[in-house]
């Protein structure tokens, strides 16, 4: 045994001197010191690189099977679904595994939203995972023709026709987009193109950006207290553990209760009730036939409800557009010095409440026809919507915030 650990010892030592292995193992696990106060809003960070990897893995499995054609996009997925073998297991982890990802991402953000996770020092880390979400919708979007159903189909041409809104770039960026005058087979190899190959590379080199960023700075915690400010003589934070093992260990758990939620959505509920997976998917695109109402996935249903409460086409765009941009001004916007909502005052309190309450109705109204009354309801909330940052330098500046401690508690 012991020549079996002098040999390891050995090869870890050549690999050393050659690649920063053991290095990089300290810096950014055994000797990253996290805080010693997480809680449950901690888990999806972890959580979201986990389903990213989940993503990738089942997409490059589906992608040896599909077939990025017009004519044989549809068949080629109903035959990963019934003739080649786990291939429903396969697209349904990966369907699921796209709505996921979204709950997880939405989830983090919040987490940083209660916590001020967004404010000095980190507000590069706060831009790298808001470009991070952007690339995301981006994927999500491309990926969405590919299976060439109804709804994949008309749901591509109406987002995509939104582009020709713009003043005079308009048309000739939906014609870029498209890459015809038409969602056609053209389109579909594109999308397929960006899907695939372009967007996991650039997702993958933002993740790793987003966690040197955060390594750098060093993770927030529930009280919003830097512990670099509090260490020992051997400059080790009073305040913090070593990531690993001990939130590699929590982490693991989080990940066994989220897998055993993630399974039995994809073994008993893959498509949920058509939010995960619309039943228009189910039948081929017919650019002939116009489904009677078009949505997005309920991921983008916000965004789309904030669109269609504006009447001009322009005007429903730019809300669109700002109603995403605005989150990425935030660590500016809040003029707080307290970033923990433990310690925030009434006002911010309340504002974060009705925010989450109006992206939630949003949520929802963006999955409905657009009759005049949910068209009212989705402008109310729209401007409590953008309430909420527009007016954050006012009511942070003002509140009635709370001591902080000097140490975690």
């Amino acid at each position: 045994m012991e020549k079996v650990t002098q040999a390891l010892n050995g090869l870890l030592g050549w690999v050393d001197d050659r690649f920063p292995l053991s290095k990089m193992w300290n810096e950014h696990l055994a000797r990253y010191y996290a805080p010693k106060n997480f809680n449950f809003w901690y888990f999806f960070g972890s959580l979201a690189l986990f389903v990213l990897v989940i993503q990738i893995v089942t997409g490059i499995w589906l992608t040896m099977n599909y077939k990025p054609s017009a004519e044989h996009a549809f068949a080629s997925v109903e035959y990963i679904m019934r003739d080649v073998e786990w291939g429903w297991w396969m697209r349904y982890m990966h369907s699921t595994g796209a709505s996921a990802f979204f709950i997880v991402i939405y989830l983090h953000m919040f987490r940083a939203l209660l916590y001020g996770s967004y404010k000095k020092p980190r507000e590069l880390l706060w831009l790298t995972g808001m470009i991070i979400y952007f690339t995301l919708m981006g994927e999500a979007f491309f990926g969405y023709l590919l299976p060439w159903g109804q709804m994949s189909y008309w749901g591509a041409q109406v987002i995509i026709s939104l582009f020709g809104a713009l003043p005079w770039i308009g048309d000739d960026l939906a014609l870029l987009i498209r890459g015809d005058f038409v969602v056609s087979d053209v389109t579909l190899n594109r999308f397929f193109s960006l899907h695939v190959i372009a967007l996991p590379l650039v997702l993958c080199g933002l993740v790793a950006a987003h966690i040197l960023a955060l390594h750098e700075v060093g993770s927030n915690n529930p009280d919003g207290i830097e512990i670099k400010k509090n260490k020992d003589a051997n400059g080790v934070p009073l305040d913090g553990i070593p990531f690993h093992p001990y939130y590699t260990v929590k982490d693991i758990v989080g990940v066994v209760v989220f897998l055993i939620f993630f399974c039995a959505v994809v073994f008993f509920a893959p498509e949920m009730g058509g939010y995960f997976l619309e039943h228009a998917n189910f039948i081929p695109a017919d650019p002939l036939k116009t489904p009677e109402h078009i949505a997005p996935v309920w991921y983008f249903t916000p965004f789309y409800a904030i669109l269609r409460a504006v009447p001009n086409q322009l005007g429903g765009v730019i809300a669109m557009g700002a109603s995403t941009v605005l989150f990425m001004f935030l660590p500016w916007l809040d003029r707080s010095p307290v970033k923990s909502i433990r310690y925030r005052g009434r006002k911010y309190k309340t504002a974060l409440a009705l925010f989450v309450i109006s992206f939630i109705t949003l949520g929802y109204l963006g999955m409905q026809p657009a009759t005049p009354t949910f068209t009212w309801i989705a402008r109310f909330f729209s401007v409590i919507y953008f309430a909420f940052f527009l007016l954050m330098p006012f009511y942070t500046r003002t509140d009635d915030d709370k001591p902080v401690p000097e140490r975690v508690r």
